[in-house]
């Protein structure tokens, strides 16, 4: 069974809800009758009832998907409501309250803060700074998680590292240099990731251009602090730093350069130490070795949100519904 046949699997078995805030975009009115009929979840489309109505049928929906109207919505009232009480610290009004509902990104991130939905998907229409500020100042982050970031499940065939050529890479797209602190949440959040979604028992590497003081430089000061740090949010994690690349995958290497490391030459989550480092690593990777590159996933949020590619396709999207559903097990 393949990685995404897994998440397929484990998201039809739990029937969760998943709210789309574009519910007027062909793409995803598509990818929500799909992942119905799949059983993945059950998709809520969010949006103006006429405008959602006549793309289902632009799209051949024939089956009746479930649409909310924030402005008609029963919730609203109460979503408003909640919505004052969270922000009226921030100069939040009733009235603003009340018309940020009507927005159906503010409506799917109410409804999944208030247990009506498991979590929302959006971003082929809006930007990622859209698609998260909801999410950010209602639902926000996990308990003692500073930080959203984003990982890819690496599917590299004909490979026996990693775990059988599964590897989880992280921060590929949202980070550009986080700080130890925040690298450390990184990497437990994506060892959350490797367990719930890759399905794979996590062995995280910190990655750095040194391996246990090769290398003396502030770059490599700053892996070193995230990995301790790492060690003290998640004392049982497996986690090891800092290591090269080739110490962190390569068994032999690993041997050689980090003896008596727990994870040096069998690590299947690498942490890199900036965006730069993990968006050219990830691409080489799927690039070169023809690998399968499944993501961006977010990772850290007090509850399942995802950011699509505004390019990404009706399958994209149906694959970040399961992933979403997955996410809220």
């Amino acid at each position: 069974m393949n990685v995404m046949e897994r998440i397929y699997q484990g998201a039809s078995r739990l029937g969760k809800t998943i709210t789309l805030p574009e519910g007027s975009d062909e793409r995803v009115a598509k990818a929500a009758a799909i992942a119905q009929e799949k059983g993945l979840a059950r998709p809520v489309l969010i949006g103006k009832k006429d405008e959602i109505e006549a793309v289902l049928t632009k799209v051949g929906v024939s089956e009746k998907v479930e649409i909310i109207d924030p402005e008609q919505a029963d919730q609203a009232e109460d979503y408003a409501a909640s919505l004052y009480e969270l922000r009226k610290k921030k100069g939040l009004s009733l009235d603003d309250a009340k018309a940020l509902v009507c927005d159906p990104m503010y409506f799917a991130a109410m409804m999944v803060k208030k247990g009506d939905a498991d979590g929302y998907v959006a971003g082929a229409v809006n930007t990622t700074a859209n698609t998260f500020r909801p999410a950010l100042q209602i639902i926000k982050t996990a308990p003692g998680i500073p930080l959203v970031s984003s990982a890819f499940i690496m599917v590299v065939p004909d490979c026996s590292l990693g775990e059988n050529g599964v590897f989880v890479m992280a921060d590929c797209a949202l980070n550009p240099n986080p700080t130890a602190e925040e690298l450390a949440a990184i990497a437990v959040a994506s060892a959350q990731t490797a367990r719930v979604l890759a399905g794979i028992e996590p062995r995280v590497a910190m990655l750095s251009f040194s391996t246990k003081g090769s290398a003396q430089h502030e770059l490599v000061d700053k892996v070193v602090q995230a990995t301790q740090k790492a060690h003290e949010m998640a004392p049982d994690l497996l986690l090891d730093g800092e290591l090269q690349l080739d110490a962190a995958i390569v068994p032999e290497v690993g041997q050689k350069k980090a003896a008596g490391s727990p994870v040096a030459g069998k690590a299947n989550v690498l942490i890199f130490p900036d965006l730069q480092a993990a968006n050219i690593g990830y691409k080489l990777v799927q690039r070169l070795a023809k690998a399968e590159a499944i993501g961006p996933i977010s990772q850290g949020m007090a509850l399942p949100v995802n950011d699509l590619s505004r390019g990404a396709s009706v399958e994209d999207i149906v694959n970040v519904i399961a992933i979403t559903a997955l996410q809220g097990a």
